[in-house]
């Protein structure tokens, strides 16, 4: 009885009932988790969820391959097959898999953020999704069919949102009490390191209020990277005006935006970006490349600038603008806090997200 009491609580309702599963077969924690990790739990508010590989979320309850073959075996209740919801290609992979070798009862459907062209395997997966979604009119432009929906990244400005105690919050995270221009990501030449260091190098001199931070994990692969940033660093006699967090845990982000004063979006490609997006919540100003979802978010000059990508020079010349006029500074950064509530909440992300699932459920 003890063993079927068991096995009853791990096939409970929860599971059961589940019209959406959300696969994670990237064992790496990167930006599409850290996606879903957001969007997910709003959007369990109105349906429910399963997720399966990796794990995401003790929220999310967990399907083993082998429950997940028997929940798929039939479809939903009122005859709709459940959401299997890709966002990587070895997802859609094994949503294929599953659905013809298997006769799993999903309806696989992709979200497409990549601003490239994309690889003839890749359009081939994406071309037996269901539904296809994107998350700008730019990343839309690479796909090979139109997208069902254009669904744009949103935060939660519940987790992310302006320090009442600046000074007290730096303290509690370590950091200097000097005023901090941040950049997060992982540490590699095409977040844009090099030239948030570079630009910095040049600059810092000019505004001894101001320090630098950089949090982001280093590969091994990039230690060789890393130490030439600081050779750098060291040469302009810089070393005690950068801090180097390396990898933080993921609760420890939101005060690490709260601390800074302006944070700079620099990659050279991005699939849409949430770093830009939690630094505005957060009531930071801040400096972003073209790339990604950032032009759709930043209003330059009032919530932040815009610069080309991989250009120091434009890096130095919006960053001296930005810095020698504080009090315009802190007016940015109440403007990026209003144009993510306006704008950019993942309370409407989600919402739009569900719209799809519903069609798809045929529900009301």
């Amino acid at each position: 009885m003890a063993a079927f009491a068991r096995f009853v609580h791990m096939s409970d309702l929860s599971k059961k009932d589940c019209q959406v599963i959300i696969p994670n077969l990237n064992r790496r924690f990167s930006g599409i988790t850290s996606t879903v990790l957001s969007v997910v739990p709003e959007q369990m508010k109105e349906l429910s969820f399963c997720s399966v590989g990796y794990p995401l979320d003790s929220r999310i309850p967990r399907l083993s391959w082998r429950e997940l073959l028997a929940l798929t075996r039939n479809p939903l209740p009122n005859g709709a097959k459940r959401i299997f919801h890709c966002r990587r290609n070895i997802e859609m992979c094994a949503a294929l898999v599953l659905k013809y070798a298997f006769g799993a009862k999903i309806c696989p459907i992709f979200t497409s953020t990549a601003q490239r062209k994309h690889t003839r395997f890749t359009r081939f997966l994406y071309g037996k999704m269901d539904a296809v979604l994107s998350t700008s009119n730019r990343a839309a432009s690479y796909l090979a069919r139109k997208p069902d929906a254009i669904i744009a990244h949103g935060v939660n400005p519940s987790v992310y949102f302006p320090a009442q105690d600046l000074e007290g919050l730096r303290r509690e995270m370590g950091l200097s009490n000097l005023r901090s221009i941040g950049i997060f990501g992982r540490v590699r030449p095409q977040k844009g390191i090099g030239e948030f260091v570079g630009g910095l190098c040049r600059i810092l001199d000019k505004y001894p209020e101001f320090n630098a931070v950089i949090v982001g994990e280093t590969t091994p692969k990039f230690l060789p990277f890393q130490e030439r940033m600081k050779s750098e660093i060291a040469k302009c006699g810089l070393e005690k005006r950068f801090q180097w967090l390396g990898k933080v845990e993921f609760s420890k982000i939101p005060k690490l935006f709260r601390c800074m004063s302006l944070v700079a979006c620099l990659p050279h490609n991005e699939g849409f970006g949430l770093t830009c997006l939690e630094a505005m919540a957060s009531g930071v100003p801040v400096i972003a490349t073209q790339t990604g979802g950032f032009e759709l978010a930043v209003r330059p000059g009032v919530d932040g600038e815009i610069i080309p990508c991989a250009d120091e020079d434009a890096f130095v010349e919006k960053l001296g603008l930005m810095l020698s006029n504080p009090e315009k500074l802190g007016e940015m950064g109440k403007s990026a806090r209003e144009r993510v509530l306006n704008s950019f909440t993942i309370q409407r992300e989600a919402s739009e997200i569900n719209a799809v699932y519903k069609k798809l459920l045929a529900m009301p």
